[in-house]
């Protein structure tokens, strides 16, 4: 028996309608949220340098001021732990209250959020930093819960047959995003130092960073709220989805009429078909009842322990490139420069890292996706980061030598590639397919925070881990470490153990959202009896 047959009028439409203009209108509002996301989560790595000479300087220091170890990990991390907060409140919110009334809270916490960072307040190092963790925390918890709801939003406005794409289409304007924050660094910093000319920190420590500089770091972090302000309205016009209006909040007749507009054609309201079903079906049961753990119980483990693994490697990597450039020598040492040609020469090995890889990497998912699946994808992904890893790990003294540079960067940049061309984009997709709709958001919320916990491991457990073993040449404040050679074991070992929980998740191409949950079989089952 077809097992669309059970499901009502409105979604079997929504699941075979050709691909139209709203699902790319859909791509593009929910897709601008992510841009957004990523700008603001990754800008922050391009400026800690400079927050560093800024409010760090120690006059007589050979080398220019830098953030100290606690002071670093609070700035880089302190949004990781908003957005973590975020996916599950706002993942769990979805549920209840639907997804469209909760997208419009999280884009203006992220608007506001932006640009207060920005504003950070007073001169004193302790106040500006104080303020600005503070309001990149509530950036963060506003970041946290645009994942689980573009996710739920677009995987059930999607037809079957390209849901997948749609939904890695929307996660890979985080790639648009790296590259956005990236190129407009380049662009202030570029301004700057040409109209404020500074001599390099070793010839004069205190003009090498003049005062302008101060403006720079606030005006990239502000940015960050346009690209979200600019889809408000749109968000706000998006009706709500189908399947929350029919499945959770149980009114067919608007859920027809809604998606009537949409699809702009005639739909059944089957309201009677509706109650019938719900009637007799257990679609009662929660989150934490034995029936979910029986059904769901192992995929949720699944997405939660993949995308926790992904991104320990994932943000271990992308916090800490500019260190890793300036190890293998991509950026001069910091005394050579002034403050601004510092942002400058960062935003730039970072933008070409995201430019050859990682937008790539992510645009060959949305075009595989469908054709080979979401588990194929991840089984690569995982294996060749892995190979990766072990590659750039055991002959490390071999790539740091001048003439092996750019070995390094390509190899580096082959991780990233199947990072997005995999693992990083499937752990976003598949949480949104495989779930119950009244448990869709939350669920993805909970793999998504899963994945954030994932990042707050990678990233400052790499500060501490990749110090050099040597104490003496540890940075400012760090006790000794394992060593970069090390930490790349360990990574690779992460990206192992990411292979094989892959197994632990269903593939979900080309079959509905209501075949993958196991809701129809629950109705199909209640009718029967």
């Amino acid at each position: 028996m077809d097992p669309s047959s059970g499901n009502l009028q409105v979604l079997n439409a929504l699941d075979g309608a050709k691909t139209q203009w709203y699902h790319f209108t859909a791509i593009v509002i929910a897709g601008m949220g992510f841009f957004t996301d990523a700008y603001d989560l990754f800008c922050i790595s391009l400026v800690t340098k400079l927050l560093g000479r800024i409010y760090y300087y120690k006059p007589g220091s050979s080398k220019p001021g830098s953030l100290p170890p606690e002071v670093s990990a609070a700035v880089n991390g302190v949004a990781l732990v908003g957005t973590l907060a975020g996916q599950l409140f706002f993942g769990w919110l979805g549920d209840k209250l639907g997804r469209k009334k909760v997208y419009g809270i999280t884009l203006m916490l992220m608007c506001l959020c932006s640009i207060a960072s920005g504003l950070s307040f007073g001169g004193h190092p302790k106040g500006v930093m104080t303020t600005l963790c503070f309001f990149r925390f509530w950036l963060g918890f506003g970041i946290g819960g645009d994942y689980p709801l573009s996710a739920t939003i677009m995987s059930e406005y999607s037809n079957k047959k390209t849901r997948g794409a749609f939904i890695a289409a929307v996660f890979a304007m985080q790639g648009f995003g790296i590259l956005g924050g990236g190129i407009f660094a380049i662009f202030i910093s570029a301004i700057f130092d040409s109209h404020f000319k500074a001599p390099s920190y070793e010839v004069d420590p205190i003009k090498s960073t003049v005062p302008e500089a101060d403006y720079v770091w606030r005006i990239i972090l502000m940015v960050g709220a346009i690209p979200a302000l600019l889809t408000y309205y749109w968000r706000m016009k998006m009706p709500e989805t189908a399947r929350f209006t029919a499945l959770v909040a149980k009114d067919a007749k608007k859920a027809a009429a809604d998606m009537s507009r949409v699809l702009q054609v005639d739909i059944e309201s089957e309201q009677q078909k509706l109650d019938e079903v719900m009637e007799g079906s257990n679609h009662s049961f929660g989150l934490f009842s034995a029936e979910f753990l029986k059904r769901h119980g192992l995929h949720l483990l699944g997405t939660t322990s993949t995308w926790f693994l992904l991104d320990i490697a994932f943000y271990s990597q992308n916090l800490f490139q500019k260190d890793i450039f300036s190890a293998i020598g991509w950026i001069p040492p910091a005394k050579t420069m002034n403050a601004i040609q510092e942002v400058y020469k960062i935003a730039r090995a970072q933008t070409l890292i995201a430019l050859c890889s990682t937008v790539p990497g992510y645009w060959f998912t949305v075009f595989l996706i469908d054709k080979i699946g979401r588990f194929t994808i991840q089984l690569i992904g995982f294996i060749m980061m892995t190979i990766f890893m072990f590659v750039l790990a055991f002959p490390y003294n071999y790539w740091i030598q001048p003439k092996n540079n750019i070995g390094f960067v390509v190899i580096y940049s082959l991780t990233f590639f199947f990072a997005n061309f995999g693992p990083n984009a499937t752990t976003f997709v598949v949480p949104a397919e495989i779930f119950p709709a009244r448990l869709r958001s939350t669920c993805h919320g909970i793999s998504a925070a899963s994945g954030k916990l994932g990042a707050i491991v990678g990233a400052f457990g790499f500060l501490y881990l990749a110090q050099n073993r040597d104490p003496k040449k540890t940075d400012h404040g760090y006790p000794p470490g394992i060593g970069v050679k090390n930490s790349l074991i360990v990574l690779g070992v992460i990206n192992l153990l990411g292979t094989l929980c892959t197994f632990l998740v269903p593939e979900s191409k080309g079959k509905s959202l209501e075949e993958m949950s196991g809701e129809n079989e629950e109705e199909m089952g209640e009718r029967r009896a």
